[in-house]
């Protein structure tokens, strides 16, 4: 095998004795062994060198130009000449990216963008190869070593972690990818961090966790605190304190935590403990009988009967808070009780529905006749009266205009004179009558109320009803005082509810429902207003957003009404003559529904309220879009825009279409 050297010396303009030196030399295929000597070459002679002399082909972007210097004293082979001209693409801010069977040529601020080989631990590229890499770390947190390990990254390369795997993802030459390895692997070390369990005395575990980690955030302006700061956690059930962390850390902490757990220099055990929740004076009861049972169980009946004296628990109801005097360790379980009991309640929605239609119907048809023989006011008169069923002829013969609802047909003859009152001599009256009626009532009550709570909703008209009345008699001669004694009842609608959320997402409901109404229809013996009432009192268990029924009334009446004459009123087709009848049909279909939701946090309360809130405005601004009568489009009360809040979901945003109405 031949070998042939070459040196190749390059002034400025010296590109075209280089191509010629070429030709004449020896061809690339003989050489195994260059040596580059080049001063202000161009770039673009030098990568065709390179390609000459590795057999590589190259893609050169037109951004890639400029001048090279290579000073080299010995021949190198083949490869290492590849790996010198990818060192003086680097150091111009260019990079050479493989692509199948060609290298393309970019600057660096491209390279990573373009298809860059990803490499193994077992074949990491070498050089100054553009690739990436993926190192696993097992010990630390690789999100905790990019801001470390980014300023040795140049700024043309990438660096991120991906917490999933903790894993850190470099892109950027072989060898500084190499060096980033190599200080990852001696950071990636196991600790000596370990758990310790801290029992205290006299402090309270979650007291000294507060005051430890106020002492742990960093302050305004400062920077926060690495994570690999110690953990503290309390166990509340054992009044113990976790501490997790290197030994140093761990030790300063031990320090800290028992100078705190010492018992109090002050001459008395009082503490003030502010409410969230609860009411104090509910939690006073509660908490006077737990203290002595506390008491009994910590220390022995004789000493718990004397510190039974000790103790006193007080509510301020201004503060809503509780001052306890107790001692240490009667407090601290009392402090666990009240933590317990002061938690949010939850709180439900309740959404009934009232569905009531109601069908009559009434046919009333009837012939009623009066004659006399004569019309002086003398001689004998009779007829039939059938009142029962409609108006009678003697009211019609007395007043034309008492005839009632329906057709009326009458005929009579002159007057006549009876008991000094003058009444028509009506000879016959035909009465008809159909009606026909329907009514459908739908009502929505909403409630909202607390985990064991009663709420109750009224609407309705505050009704008068006399209960009595009595008449007295004044000292003037005659003269007389009328009373009357009225009592004023609610008619509508009333909801009574107090829900008992239980664990998981049962409710058990405390239902009085109520419906009532003023009777149109005269009842017979009814001495003032008539009422209509259909009420419900019940205890039902419901799922969470669950609809159940919680009761109903369907009823049928029909009443058929026959007045006639005996014998003339059962003759075929003539008895029609002598007989009037009525009939009434009604219908009633009364259903009561209702579906509770528990709202546990502010978040689902205010999507809540603002849905139907929603509804309303989208329900106004309809009706004045619609126009209103007499009335300018602006003067039509519409709800103000409610203030969009960051917590609320999607669902309740006012930019959404108006619901239909139900």
């Amino acid at each position: 095998m031949k070998f042939a050297r070459f040196r190749m010396a390059f002034r400025s303009g010296g590109v075209a004795a280089l191509a010629l030196w070429m030709i004449l030399a020896v061809p690339s295929a003989w050489a195994t062994s260059v040596t580059l000597n080049l001063k202000d070459a161009d770039i673009g002679a030098l990568i065709g060198t390179v390609a000459e002399v590795t057999g590589t082909n190259f893609i050169v972007d037109p951004r890639v130009k400029g001048k090279v210097t290579v000073v080299s004293s010995k021949p190198m082979e083949s490869d290492e000449v590849y790996q010198v001209f990818l060192s003086i693409l680097k150091v111009h801010g260019f990079a050479a990216v493989p692509s199948g069977s060609v290298v393309k040529i970019v600057p660096d601020v491209n390279a990573k963008s373009e298809g860059v080989p990803t490499v193994t631990d077992g074949s990491p590229g070498k050089g100054d190869e553009v690739v990436t890499r993926v190192v696993e770390v097992n010990n630390v947190s690789a999100a905790q070593l990019v801001p470390i390990l980014r300023p040795l990254v140049p700024q043309q390369g990438h660096m991120a972690a991906y917490p999933g795997t903790n894993v850190l993802i470099i892109s950027d030459r072989a060898d500084n990818i190499e060096r980033l390895v190599e200080i990852v692997r001696r950071m990636d070390q196991q600790s000596d961090s370990e758990i310790e369990v801290m029992p205290l005395q006299y402090a309270s575990a979650a007291e000294v966790v507060r005051i430890i980690s106020a002492l742990n955030r960093p302050q305004p302006g400062q920077q926060a605190m690495p994570s690999g700061e110690p953990t503290v956690i309390a166990d509340e059930r054992t009044n113990s304190v976790l501490i997790g962390g290197d030994k140093a850390d761990r030790l300063r902490l031990r320090m800290v935590i028992s100078h705190l757990d010492t018992p109090l220099d002050r001459g008395g055990n009082t503490h003030v403990i502010y409410l969230k929740y609860s009411k104090a004076e509910e939690l006073v009861k509660v908490l006077t009988g737990v203290s002595s049972s506390i008491a009994q169980e910590q220390k022995g009946q004789a000493v718990a009967t004397q510190k039974s004296g000790e103790m006193s628990i007080q509510a301020d109801e201004s503060a809503n808070a509780l001052v306890i005097n107790a001692p240490p360790d009667v407090f601290r379980s009392l402090e666990a009780v009240i933590r317990q009991l002061d938690i949010r309640r939850a709180q439900v929605h309740i959404e009934a529905v009232i569905a009531e239609i109601k069908y009559d119907k009434a046919v009333e048809l009837g012939i009623q006749w009066r004659g006399t023989n004569d019309l002086s006011g003398s001689g004998v008169i009779g007829g039939t009266d059938f009142p029962g069923t409609g108006t009678s002829i003697s009211t019609v013969a007395r007043n034309p205009l008492a005839a009632g609802a329906g057709l009326s047909l009458g005929y009579f003859e002159g007057t006549t004179e009876i008991l000094g009152t003058e009444i028509l001599n009506l000879g016959v009256l035909v009465r008809a009558l159909s009606s026909d009626s329907s009514t459908n009532i739908l009502a929505t009550p909403n409630l909202v109320t607390l985990d064991n709570q009663e709420a109750e909703i009224v609407v309705a008209q505050n009704v008068p009803f006399v209960t009595g009345s009595y008449t007295s008699t004044g000292a003037a001669e005659g003269a007389a005082n009328p009373f009357q004694t009225i009592e004023r009842q609610d008619v509508g609608l009333t909801l009574k509810v107090k829900p008992q959320v239980n664990e998981g997402d049962a409710i058990q409901l405390e239902i009085q429902q109520e419906i009532s109404d003023v009777s149109t229809k005269p009842v017979l013996g009814a001495s003032d207003i008539v009422t209509n009432k259909r009420s419900i009192k019940t205890n039902v268990m419901v799922e969470d957003k669950q609809m159940i029924v919680l009761g109903g009334l369907l009823d049928d009446n029909l009443t058929e009404n026959v007045q006639k004459v005996p014998l003339l009123g059962d003759l075929p087709l003539l008895g029609n003559l002598f007989k009037s009848r009525s009939t009434s049909k009604t219908k009633r279909n009364l259903m009561v529904f209702m579906q509770p939701t528990i709202l546990r946090d502010a978040a689902y309360f205010s999507s809540t309220s603002m849905e139907k809130y929603n509804y309303m405005r989208g329900l106004q601004t309809r009706q004045r879009d619609s126009g209103v009568n007499l009335l300018q489009d602006k003067e039509a009360p519409v709800l103000p825009e409610y203030p969009i809040s960051t917590t609320t979901s999607p669902a309740a945003d006012l930019t959404q279409p108006i619901p239909e109405t139900p």
